[in-house]
């Protein structure tokens, strides 16, 4: 089972690389993005509780998202791996996935992270928000507290996970097509 967790800033191009790479590697891409705005669309419990964060700009708490992401592994038990997007963002969110997938004898086999440059990335999320009507997308000063939270609990991931010796970095600037074929040569040299 290949198990990949694909990371980068809010814009980076996670959304949109993972929709190649689950076709290619048959994998079940579990965005915490898109489970969230189910959840919030839905007005479930969860929904309205991440609601309040995101519209802060400050991530969910771990052990909501946290059972979230096992209850969306659990349901998909015939699944080649999955992409996790967006998840995890903390050390104690990794290390609870590790915890999570021994108890189901797999484990990480890769963490990819996408990078680019703030101001980069910050044009690339206010146009997105021209017509996503995603909130946190149109407000900069939001972006900048997403990018703040990014480099406080999320960037440190790369230490943890370089340290298992499964960090890869991609260059997230370029066509899609060229982030795309850097992307599979990391995975198909694992």
């Amino acid at each position: 089972m290949t198990n990949i967790v694909l990371f980068g800033k809010p814009g980076a191009g996670k959304g949109t690389q993972a929709e190649f790479l689950k076709e290619k590697y048959n994998l079940t891409h579990l965005s915490t993005g898109d489970i969230f705005r189910f959840n919030i669309k839905n007005e479930t419990e969860l929904g309205k509780l991440a609601q309040t964060y995101i519209n802060n700009g400050e991530l969910v708490p771990d052990e909501v998202t946290i059972k979230m992401l096992q209850s969306e592994v659990e349901a998909n038990p015939e699944s080649a791996g999955f992409l996790f997007d967006g998840f995890p963002r903390t050390i104690a969110q990794a290390q609870a996935l590790d915890a999570f997938l021994t108890t189901k004898n797999e484990k990480i086999t890769a963490t990819v992270a996408l990078e680019a440059d703030d101001e980069i990335l910050v044009a690339r999320l206010l146009e997105r928000g021209k017509t996503s009507g995603r909130a946190d997308d149109q407000d900069e000063e939001k972006i900048r507290n997403r990018y703040q939270e990014y480099n406080e609990k999320t960037a440190p991931l790369i230490d943890f996970y370089k340290g298992q010796n499964k960090f890869y970095a991609v260059n997230g600037i370029g066509s899609i097509a060229e982030i795309t074929e850097r992307l599979s040569s990391v995975i198909d040299n694992l």
